[in-house]
């Protein structure tokens, strides 16, 4: 989009807010994970903000750092531009997680930042950030990882929303008329 996606508005919220308030009923503790320029972000009180311990290291290094400053031994990640989270899916998820390294929904694709991670992972991941291997679904390959497929998720969110993010002006445009008719 050109800008911080985060910060981008639906219905007077920024996305990021949209997605804390969704989280607050499920998480004692909401990270924010960002670059140093975007340390400043303003994001719900209530939330922590984390700098990116490997910048430049994409979604494997954020996943990392949301991991280090987490008080949780399994811990949900979601990206911040996913303004529709079912709740309900993601609980289910959660209920899943003991036993596993990683609970990850499986559409089309993998979708590795609507997971849930568990902090055993740190030491093999950190090694995968130092060695340049970043592939976060090749990672998810080398762990036991429990995959939710589609026919799962649609139990809990038969549209499959909470995979609806926004990565252009007409996704966003999109999303804020799915705000006004309810969702």
């Amino acid at each position: 989009m050109g800008r911080s996606k985060a910060l981008e508005s639906i219905c007077g919220k920024s996305l990021i807010q949209r997605v804390i308030e969704r989280l607050k009923p499920i998480g004692s503790q909401i990270i924010v994970v960002t670059s140093e320029d975007y340390f400043d972000l303003a994001v719900d009180p209530g939330a922590e903000t984390r700098v990116d311990i490997y910048p430049g290291k994409g979604p494997l290094g954020g996943i990392y750092t949301g991991l280090v400053a987490s008080e949780s031994l399994a811990s949900l990640v979601v990206a911040c531009d996913m303004p529709f989270l079912n709740i309900e899916l993601i609980r289910y998820m959660i209920r899943l997680s003991p036993g596993f390294d990683a609970i990850v929904p499986r559409l089309e694709r993998v979708e590795p930042l609507h997971a849930v991670y568990s902090k055993s992972l740190l030491d093999a991941m950190r090694s995968c950030i130092e060695h340049n291997q970043l592939g976060v679904s090749r990672f998810l390959n080398t762990v036991h990882t429990r995959y939710v497929e589609q026919a799962e998720c649609r139990r809990f969110d038969p549209q499959l929303l909470s995979f609806f993010n926004i990565n252009s002006q007409e996704d966003l445009d999109h999303a804020i008329n799915l705000t006004e008719e309810g969702w």
